[in-house]
């Protein structure tokens, strides 16, 4: 059936819209897709799970990153650092947001921390936020910025496990593109997001916030983080742990490997005690798992997508359908990345799915391999901003709503989705014409 493809994607989005878990959803799409293209249902699920290997590298580096992360928060240095930019900018509205953004923008790559210097940065802060009337939806843009936009454009840290996962996925489809051309099909999307992020913090947000802040005082915030205010030896340490961990992933292009190294060290050193073991690894599975199992799952779903030919298909159709408009094309891919990613809430995890479905069919219309790059990479990024399932919303909504007063959907969610979706989904376009 040529629409097997759009029926199994529409389950998927509405399943993730009734708030059904990822997996599930994932699995249900998996399974819709078999059965329209004329296997059993055991049979899609046998074809689900041989796929899922396909990504086991990547889901593993997922996992470690996710440990290294919870070593590198248990060390302190991500308070330090973090605290002491801060204070040096309370009273810049514009170049603390900026500073927040640029912080989150290491946890990307740098030092990959991921979400989870969050709950130690912004709690304290809110006191901070209030007393200056800065807008907390423009600190929900400036983190989400910094969540996002370095895994696009730096093959550093998860930027390297997003292109690896844009390179794999187009090589496997039939077209050929280098892992170090990839960051070149992204900087015109991710040029939108500047553009985003400083509409948000210059224009849309640069009013005073009024706010309720009582009797607080700016020094209340200050003295709930008096304890990361020194510089300890352990934080040279993990310094040094990170920084192995970065030339050792450069050297062997392995994020794996690199991971594991900055672990070593970390143990070695002994900034995390080895009784500690079991708990850091518990606390990074627990953090990164989900995704990684996720990406294992998506990997599943593509390879039932190509091998019952449903993608060859649905390309035929919709390449007669087009009828050879370059432009309608790239709108369509560009508005299906954002319906599924806004359902599963996860760019990582959309690649795979795009790809398979992107590569033959932007093959047909015509465009080079660094604009299909720049289509799926863009098309795997627009809507993980403003997803409720997403970590780049989660992870600003759990700690600007530390004391009860920020919402997920109207405070987080809606804010950049408007302020980098729409932006993404213009500059991908361009970057598809001009590549």
């Amino acid at each position: 059936m040529e629409y097997a493809v759009i029926v199994s994607v529409l389950v998927l989005i509405a399943l993730s819209l009734f708030r059904l878990n990822v997996i599930l959803a994932l699995m249900g799409a998996a399974v819709t897709a078999g059965l329209l293209a004329g296997l059993s249902f055991i049979d899609s699920i046998e074809l689900l799970i041989s796929g899922m290997g396909g990504r086991a590298d990547t889901a593993l580096s997922y996992i470690l990153l996710g440990v290294f992360a919870v070593m590198i928060g248990y060390s302190g240095i991500t308070g330090f650092l973090v605290t002491n930019l801060v204070k040096l900018l309370k009273n810049k509205r514009a170049a603390l947001l900026l500073t927040i953004a640029g912080v989150a923008c290491l946890s990307q790559n740098l030092v990959p921390v991921h979400i989870a210097f969050i709950p130690i940065l912004i709690p304290p802060l809110l006191h901070l936020f209030d007393h200056m009337k800065i807008n907390r939806r423009a600190v929900a843009v400036s983190l989400t910025f910094g969540l996002k936009a370095p895994y696009m454009l730096i093959p550093v840290g998860y930027g390297l496990l997003f292109h690896d996962i844009i390179f794999e996925s187009m090589n496997d489809n039939g077209m050929n593109i280098a892992l170090d051309q990839i960051w070149q099909a992204m900087i015109i999307p991710v040029g939108g997001m500047v553009i985003g992020l400083l509409i948000a913090v210059f224009v849309t947000y640069r009013k005073d916030k009024e706010t309720n802040t009582g009797n607080i005082d700016v020094t209340e915030a200050e003295a709930s983080l008096k304890d990361t205010k020194k510089f300890q030896w352990s934080h040279l340490l993990t310094l040094i742990a990170i920084v192995f961990a970065l030339l050792v992933q450069v050297w062997t292009e392995s994020l794996v490997i690199g991971a594991l190294t900055g672990i070593a060290a970390m143990f070695i050193f002994r900034i995390v005690p080895v009784k500690e073991a079991d708990q850091t690894v518990n606390d990074g599975v627990r953090m990164m798992g989900m995704i990684a199992f996720v990406m294992l799952l998506a990997s599943g779903y593509a390879t039932v997508l190509k091998d019952t030919g449903a993608v060859e298909q649905l390309v035929a159709v919709t390449s007669d359908t087009i009828g050879g408009s370059q432009l309608f094309g790239a709108v369509v891919m560009l508005l299906t990345g954002l319906l599924i990613t806004m359902g599963i809430g996860s760019s990582f995890g959309t690649i795979p799915i795009l790809a398979a479905l992107f590569v033959p069919l932007s093959a047909s219309l015509g465009f080079s391999p660094l604009a299909t790059a720049a289509l799926i990479g863009t098309a795997g990024a627009i809507g993980d901003a403003g997803s409720p399932a997403s970590d780049s919303t989660l992870g600003p909504t759990a700690g600007l709503n530390a004391d009860g007063r920020h919402d997920h959907i109207w405070d987080t969610c809606v804010p950049t989705f408007l302020h980098f979706n729409i932006p993404l989904f213009i500059c991908g376009l361009a970057a598809a014409f001009v590549l």
